[in-house]
């Protein structure tokens, strides 16, 4: 290997599990507003949004109730995964962070638009969980963002990680399958 791939392209050139990992960035509120848009305005076949607030969504991106219910109605799959305002995980994510705007009142702020979303968009689902309080998942088809939450850090300070499935059983996969499990055990709100 070390004839056929000289140190240089081994290091220009990403050969291992690495290779999924588009880009990253130290918070996620750093991640370009253009990414986002393009990740949800792409998707042709599944968008989910696994945040445990999925607040900053509706500041950060303009028109995305807009933007979702056009993509249902194309027939892409949106769902969501959020928080419980009033379960016990919540009343303690709310005392480690101690800011003004809850967690709670985030999530009835994700909830509001969400209702109002599935008012014109009957198919999107949405469901509560408490398992991902200290990850969010975006997934739209083969990209994913992952965000890591650390410590009493808001989420927008998230460590994240933009994936794009290339290969079985990647970091993409696992965080899937993840995802997938979380879905299952969480309840349709």
């Amino acid at each position: 290997m070390d004839v056929l791939w000289p140190e240089a392209v081994r290091t220009a050139v990403k050969t291992g599990y690495d290779r999924e990992i588009v880009s990253t960035y130290p918070h996620r509120s750093l991640v370009p507003r253009v990414l986002w848009q393009d990740l949800i305005g792409g998707a042709q076949r599944e968008i989910i949004f696994a945040g445990y607030t999925n607040y900053f969504l509706w500041l950060d991106l303009p028109n995305l109730r807009t933007v979702l219910a056009r993509q249902a109605e194309a027939g892409v799959a949106i769902r969501f995964l959020v928080g419980d305002p009033d379960s016990p995980t919540t009343v303690e994510r709310e005392r480690i962070e101690a800011v003004p705007l809850t967690v709670s009142t985030r999530i009835r702020v994700t909830l509001d638009e969400f209702a109002k979303l599935r008012a014109a968009a009957p198919s999107v689902a949405g469901r509560h969980s408490d398992h991902h309080i200290a990850m969010s998942l975006f997934r739209f088809d083969s990209d994913m963002l992952v965000c890591t939450h650390l410590a009493d850090k808001l989420g927008h300070d998230s460590p994240t990680l933009h994936l794009r499935r290339r290969q079985d059983g990647g970091l993409f996969d696992r965080y899937s399958a993840h995802l997938e499990y979380l879905w299952e055990q969480a309840r349709e709100f």
